[in-house]
């Protein structure tokens, strides 16, 4: 087996760490997040700064387990290195089959809403049901069948997505502050919160920030990494919270905040500011935005079960982990990547962008499972804390502490925002639902199918 060589210097690190976390979330969730505070855009900012901070506290934390363990790569390595290997691989399972997927799916849509939006389609129209399936089976084909373009395309789109991000966050806030647009939204709020209000609001914002848990599996390929990659982390988090943040105040000037609230609202915020072949270009920048992000969780998606069946774990690892002696690539992977990220945006589709198809269960798919991940940390850093006693105080017991802490703030949110008890649903015809109940039921038995069949080829022997 070959070695990674140290190729990487600290400026890339950052890029890197920037770019895998910028993606769609920025524009879409604008809008959940001044549904949950009811217009109020101080809560809105706020929550935007507290899911940035708990996002720092985790990366810093992941950086020094890094450089700990320089030559594993990535989340379900470490679960491996800290926890043993059964954790590693319910790790690994919960990867595949519920996390990357379902970031996958409601990507797929993000992007066709956005194309449809030059074209006056509403977001739940089965023109763009349709269009999210071709960019779902379009990034699918890309991964398998030429990898070194899926990887150039992912480098394009990254330089590609900051135009509207940094054009809207200085001529938005400059246009609101003239006309008094951007004054009078966080003078006046349009209505009092009935969506979770600041909770709600955080885990709107975690779909945006997730993603930097990737960018620990370059430190094998990183000069110096013990000091460069906590560095790049920490600054290249610092500058996520700071994009995003300036972004939500240019989208507040370009319009009102009971216009940002509706559907589509973002993308009118950039005909008014923009006018309309300017927001039109902006908008098409959004779309390849959103299709670089897709491509970039579609190439972990379809890797995904040869991760497992590398290790000699799950089903038919034979089957599962071969690789294309042409395209250098996992096949029999990538399909099931795409069968069940199929599956995930038809339930993202259903169940919140419908009269909810699941009747008295519907969650919100782009969100649950992201906090989920969250939960799976909490025994890495607890395993930590126990496992490394040659680190400091403050590397072994108080920053995973505080990163204990974060998630399990993360998963109060959660709760609290999504509710464990029965609401009465409206769009599911005012029926009652069960959303976070409903979730862990799937969770759990999407787990439990991994725990049958992790030592499967075992028992056939």
């Amino acid at each position: 087996m070959g070695k990674l060589t140290q190729k990487y210097g600290l400026f890339t690190a950052i890029c890197m760490v920037v770019g895998t976390v910028i993606g769609s979330g920025v524009f879409f969730k604008a809008e959940s997040v001044l549904k949950s505070t009811g217009g109020n855009m101080s809560v809105g900012i706020a929550a935007w700064i507290i899911t940035g901070l708990l996002m720092i506290i985790c990366s810093f934390q992941f950086a020094i387990m890094a450089t700990k363990y320089e030559k594993v790569n990535g989340i379900v390595d470490y679960a491996e290195a800290t926890c043993g290997k059964n954790y590693g691989y319910f790790m690994a399972w919960f990867m595949v089959n519920i996390y990357y997927p379902a970031m996958t799916g409601v990507l797929a849509w993000v992007s066709a809403r956005y194309f449809g939006v030059l074209f006056g389609w509403t977001p739940a129209s089965a023109e763009v049901l349709a269009l999210a399936g071709f960019f779902l089976i379009g990034s699918y084909a890309i991964n398998t069948l030429s990898p070194k373009l899926a990887g150039k395309f992912q480098v394009s789109t990254t330089l590609i997505k900051f135009i509207p991000i940094v054009l809207m966050a200085v001529i938005g806030t400059i246009s609101g502050l003239a006309n008094g647009t951007l004054t009078g939204n966080f003078t006046n709020v349009v209505v009092e919160s009935t969506g979770g209000g600041l909770f709600a609001a955080i885990i709107a914002t975690v779909f945006a920030y997730e993603g930097w848990i990737v960018a620990t599996s370059i430190n094998a390929e990183l000069k110096n990494p013990k000091k460069n990659l906590p560095i790049a982390l920490g600054v290249g988090s610092l500058i996520v919270v700071a994009t995003y943040v300036l972004y939500f105040v240019g989208v507040a000037g370009g319009a009102s905040t009971d216009v940002l609230m509706t559907d589509g609202g973002a993308a009118l915020a950039f005909t008014n500011v923009f006018g309309s072949i300017g927001g039109s270009l902006l908008n098409i920048c959004i779309v390849i935005s959103c299709l670089g992000t897709l491509n970039g969780l579609m190439v972990a998606a379809t890797r995904g079960m040869y991760a497992i069946a590398a290790r000699d774990e799950g089903p038919a690892p034979e089957m599962f982990g071969q690789v294309d002696p042409v395209t250098n690539m996992t096949t029999n992977s990538s399909i099931w990547g795409l069968l069940v990220c199929s599956a995930w945006m038809l339930y993202f589709y259903g169940a919140n962008l419908t009269g909810g198809w699941f009747g008295l269960f519907n969650f919100d798919s782009s969100e649950l499972p992201i906090v989920t991940i969250y939960a799976l940390y909490i025994p890495i850093f607890i395993a930590w804390m126990r496992k490394e006693k040659e680190m400091g105080v403050f590397k072994r017991f108080v920053l995973p502490s505080l990163a204990t802490l974060s998630c399990l703030f993360m998963i109060f949110a959660a709760v609290y925002a999504h509710g464990i008890t029965p609401y009465l649903n409206a769009k599911a015809n005012g029926v009652f639902s069960f959303p976070v109940l409903f979730y862990l039921i799937i969770f759990a038995v999407i787990m439990t199918i991994g725990v049958v069949l992790k030592n499967s080829k075992k028992k056939d022997k």
